[in-house]
């Protein structure tokens, strides 16, 4: 079969891992980076394409005859247009689960970040601790997570990998869930999301980005929050009202933010959040360690398997 990645970089940025194992599976042409307006020339023959961010839209699907199967080599997949693909018979799936250990490992070095101070201490070694008359200093208060309350926007798997971590640090644990009856977990409080934004000390999203939670994140919600919180985005750019956002921050309404993930990446400079008080950016990596992408790989491998046996693969949608 022949099959086309059109964005391979985003898996293997650092040439850290062995992609030949896709050349097993058929004719593979693989691609660093493909713009939109490329899709069609590289993609026109293929039978199965792989894309992690390059968006496949009604029009683009239209223009692939060939096309059986989009693999997304990633969890969310609001970059293909699922309903055209169902109307053309295409299998959509995509890789669950991979990177939750990655993602809830950032979110509290982003939390970590903000209560222990380590990088700002760290620096001021040499300028400060050398001639300081106690035999320590501190610029800020330093926080224990001890006690506090962790709010989880979506208790999946991830959000239970995030919750587990918190409770290990003594922290108390409320939650939302889409079907609060199934799927919960001991320890942890399943409640409507007012409650999450009023009480929790930190707030961290874990939940898709579709038509219902688009910028929940908002004037609203972030009024409902103590002026104390941070709030945590390894999940979706578009939950949050960016500009709402860096307003509650420049005026204190919240403590700080730490982000993944913006609305439009790579984000333009004049993305009001890059320049916002008390906000921590990296560059959506929350789902890129090592074995977070080897675990990748073989979830894109193990459903085109399945696909081309006729099987039914364990991600599709």
């Amino acid at each position: 079969m022949k099959i086309v990645f059109l964005d391979a970089y985003t898996l293997n940025p650092l040439n850290d891992l062995d992609l030949s194992i896709l050349h097993t599976l058929g004719d593979v042409t693989l691609y660093d980076r493909t713009a939109p307006e490329q899709i069609i020339e590289r993609a026109k023959d293929a039978e199965i394409i792989l894309t992690n961010k390059c968006p496949l839209n009604a029009v683009s699907i239209s223009q692939l005859p060939n096309l059986k199967y989009i693999g997304v080599v990633a969890t969310g997949y609001n970059i293909i247009d699922i309903d055209a693909a169902k109307s053309r018979g295409i299998t959509v799936a995509n890789v669950r689960g991979y990177s939750s250990a990655s993602v809830a490992q950032l979110v509290f070095s982003m939390i970590l970040s903000f209560t222990n101070r380590v990088v700002e201490h760290a620096e001021n070694i040499e300028n400060t601790w050398t001639s300081c008359p106690d035999f320590c200093f501190y610029h800020s208060p330093l926080v224990e997570l001890d006690g506090k309350t962790l709010g989880i926007i979506g208790l999946g798997d991830i959000g239970k990998k995030v919750a587990k971590i918190g409770l290990g640090f003594g922290m108390k644990i409320l939650a939302t869930k889409r079907n609060p009856a199934t799927g919960g977990m001991d320890d942890v409080e399943i409640c409507g999301q007012e409650k999450v934004f009023s009480e929790s000390d930190f707030i961290t999203l874990h939940c898709p980005l579709n038509i219902d939670n688009q910028q929940v994140i908002n004037i609203s919600t972030l009024a409902q929050m103590k002026a104390s919180a941070i709030l945590i985005n390894t999940s979706r750019g578009g939950l949050i009202n960016e500009s709402d956002l860096a307003n509650a921050l420049n005026e204190g309404k919240i403590a700080g933010a730490g982000l993944d993930v913006l609305s439009v990446e790579p984000p333009s400079k004049s993305n009001p959040l890059l320049t916002a008080k008390n906000t921590i950016i990296t560059p959506h990596i929350a789902w890129a360690g090592v074995n977070a992408r080897k675990e990748l790989l073989k979830g894109v491998v193990e459903n085109i398997l399945a696909f081309q046996q006729g099987n039914h693969p364990k991600g599709v949608i």
